[in-house]
C-alpha cells in the first residue's frame, strides 16, 4: 500500500470523522429541542424526502398528534411549530445516511482500484457494519418514546450516544494509522507507563460520556444546580431511593448527576498529574506527542467551563450542545494523544 494511498484513505476516513461531529452535534440539539419524536417512521429511502406541499405537511403533522408527546405535553403545537421540531430531527437522519453513502462508495471505489491493503478491508467493513448498527438504534430509540411516555430511553439513548464514539474512535484511529504507524512495543519503562497511562484516561473519558447520556436521558441536568456542591451536599439525600440500590444507578436522575461529577472530579486531578507525568519523560516524546498532552488539558479545561456553566444555567441548548460536542473534541485529543505515545515507541 503507497503512502499516496494511504493518505487519501485517510483523508476520506477524516472526513467521515467530521461528518460523525456533525451529526452528533445536530442529534445534541435535536435532543435538547425536544424534536426527536417528531418523525413517527423509520424509512431510510422514502425519508430522504421531506414534506413537499401543505396537504404532506398536514398528514406528517397528523401522525405525529397521534404521538404521546403531542397528547401529554404538545396539545397546543399548530403545524407552523410542528416544523420547527421536524427539521431539527430531519436533518439529523439525513446527515445519519449520508455517512453511510459518503463511507460506502469511496470504500467499493478503493477497493475495486486495488488501494486497500488486504489487513485493512475487514477493519473497514466493520466500521460500516457498526455504521448500519447505529441507524437501527436510532430507531429503536425513537420508538421508546412513542408508546406511553413521551421521552426516549436512557438505555437507549446511552447505546446510541456510545456506538457514534465507537464508530468516531474506529475510524479516527485507522485514519491516524496510515498516516504514521505505531510501533509494537517500547523500550523506555517511563514511556510504557505513560502509554498505559493515556489508555486508562482515554477508557475513564468515553465513560463519562456513557454517564452524560444517562443524565440526558434522565434529563438530570435540570437537577441539583448548584456546584461545587449539590444544593449543599456532596452526595445527593436521594442517591438511593430507589429499590434495588443499584438501579439508581441507572434511573435515578440524581444518581446519574453524581456519577457524571465524579468521573469529571477524578479528571480533574488525573489530566494534570498526566501533564506533569509527560514532562518527566519529555526527551522520548516528539513535538506531536508534547503538543497533544498539551491540548488534551486545555480540552478538558474548556470541557468542564461549559459543563458547569450548562448546570448552573439550567441548561440552555447552546451551551448544552457545546457541552456535548466538548466531549467529542476531548475525546478524540485523547485518541490523538495514545497515538502519538505509540508512535514515539518506535523512536525510543
Amino acid at each position: 500500500m503507497d503512502s499516496s494511498a494511504r493518505r487519501q484513505i485517510a483523508v476520506w476516513l477524516f472526513i467521515c470523522c467530521a461528518m460523525v461531529y456533525a451529526t452528533l452535534v445536530v442529534g445534541g440539539v435535536t435532543r435538547l429541542t425536544h424534536s426527536g419524536l417528531s418523525i413517527v417512521e423509520w424509512q431510510p429511502i422514502v425519508g430522504t424526502i421531506p414534506p413537499l406541499n401543505d396537504a404532506e405537511w398536514q398528514a406528517t403533522f397528523d401522525k405525529y398528534k397521534a404521538t404521546p408527546e403531542y397528547i401529554k405535553v404538545n396539545h397546543r403545537m399548530d403545524l407552523d411549530e410542528f416544523k420547527g421540531i421536524f427539521w431539527w430531527e430531519y436533518w439529523h437522519r439525513v446527515l445519519g445516511r449520508s455517512i453511510g453513502m459518503v463511507f460506502f462508495i469511496p470504500f467499493l471505489y478503493f477497493l475495486l482500484r486495488g488501494k486497500v491493503a488486504r489487513p485493512l478491508i475487514p477493519r473497514l467493513l466493520g466500521i460500516f457494519v457498526l455504521g448500519g448498527l447505529q441507524g437501527a438504534m436510532g430507531w429503536y430509540m425513537v420508538k421508546s418514546g412513542l408508546v406511553d411516555d413521551p421521552r426516549v430511553s436512557q438505555y437507549r439513548l446511552t447505546a446510541h450516544l456510545g456506538l457514534a464514539f465507537v464508530i468516531f474512535a474506529a475510524m479516527f484511529w485507522v485514519a491516524l494509522g496510515l498516516l504514521a504507524e505505531r510501533a509494537r512495543a517500547s523500550v523506555d519503562e517511563g514511556l510504557r507507563r505513560l502509554q498505559r497511562f493515556a489508555g486508562w484516561l482515554a477508557l475513564l473519558i468515553f465513560v463519562m460520556v456513557l454517564s452524560g447520556g444517562f443524565v440526558a436521558g434522565l434529563h438530570a441536568g435540570l437537577t441539583y444546580n448548584s456546584f461545587p456542591l449539590m444544593y449543599g451536599y456532596f452526595v445527593p439525600p436521594d442517591m438511593f431511593m430507589l429499590t434495588p440500590w443499584f438501579s439508581n444507578f441507572f434511573n435515578n436522575p440524581g444518581t446519574a448527576q453524581f456519577d457524571h461529577r465524579l468521573i469529571a472530579w477524578l479528571l480533574f486531578f488525573l489530566l494534570p498529574y498526566f501533564w506533569l507525568k509527560s514532562r518527566s519523560v519529555a526527551l522520548t516524546l516528539t513535538p506531536r506527542a508534547r503538543l497533544a498532552s498539551h491540548v488534551l488539558l486545555l480540552v478538558f479545561a474548556l470541557q468542564i467551563t461549559l459543563g458547569i456553566s450548562t448546570l448552573l444555567l439550567v441548561v440552555p441548548v447552546p451551551l448544552a450542545a457545546s457541552h456535548q460536542a466538548g466531549a467529542f473534541l476531548l475525546f478524540a485529543t485523547v485518541l490523538w494523544l495514545n497515538h502519538e505515545l505509540r508512535v514515539e515507541a518506535a523512536h525510543t
